[in-house]
């Protein structure tokens, strides 16, 4: 099969990967203050968040390229209802996983605030609001393939390639990206627009994981490189 005419070689490791920009969107990975803010919810259980910044400022330029290249950006949420039923009770894994909800087990006070729907917690950092034409879903679980309309929304727009940035990469970013490959979606990580919950050395176990196994890793630099002298088509 010859490729499409808007193919182009994006660098990235273990190998350059060929993208057609018209089958590729850009997933923004729960860039909320509960992940990227201070006394939000990673900060108050406890994880370092001192690179989150740098995310959103990464995050931000990648954003600016893709839109002007006519990519989707998709943006998801993470959290649960105000009462905490979609999060799962004591038989649902997530309840005993989920530090989040062990973070409010053991600081009462936090009960409700923290990635409830409909707080300052669950919303999206002031520097990443959405545009129009932007698509915002919500997610229950790490992945944003489980019980969401990621896949549909995806496929109805003939997307194979997904580019994902945001928090955290080694979980969140990397079970999407992992759903993804059992679901043939062409996965790539942008390295410097992602932060780890956990020690440093879990972003590079995250990082290895994803590049030996399950995708591609490339930085902001080449994908702005690859897609910023893409026009729009109108």
């Amino acid at each position: 099969m010859a490729p499409a005419a808007d193919t182009i070689m994006l660098p990235a490791r273990p190998e350059p990967i060929a993208v057609s920009a018209a089958q590729t969107a850009v997933i923004v990975i729960d860039m909320q203050n509960a992940y990227a803010s201070p006394g939000g919810y990673l900060d108050l259980a406890g994880f370092d968040i001192s690179g989150a910044a740098r995310v959103i400022r990464n995050t931000k330029g990648v954003l600016e390229v893709a839109r002007a290249a006519g990519l989707p950006v998709i943006y998801f949420q993470n959290g649960w209802d105000a009462d905490y039923v979609e999060a799962g009770g004591p038989g649902s894994p997530n309840f005993h996983k989920s530090n989040a909800l062990k973070t409010m087990r053991e600081r009462p006070e936090l009960q409700g605030k923290l990635l409830a729907r409909g707080t300052w917690d669950y919303e999206l950092v002031d520097d990443l609001k959405p545009e129009p034409g932007d698509i915002v879903l919500h997610k229950t679980r790490y992945s944003g393939f489980f019980n969401s309309q990621l896949d549909s929304t995806l496929r109805s727009r003939g997307i194979r390639n997904i580019v994902l940035v945001g928090i955290a990469t080694n979980v969140c970013v990397e079970s999407t990206l992992r759903d993804g490959f059992f679901l043939e979606y062409f996965g790539v990580v942008l390295e410097d627009a992602t932060h780890q919950a956990g020690p440093e050395f879990v972003q590079q176990a995250a990082i290895y994981n994803i590049e030996k196994f399950f995708g591609w890793v490339s930085s902001v630099a080449d994908f702005k490189g690859a897609f910023g002298q893409i026009a729009p088509d109108n």
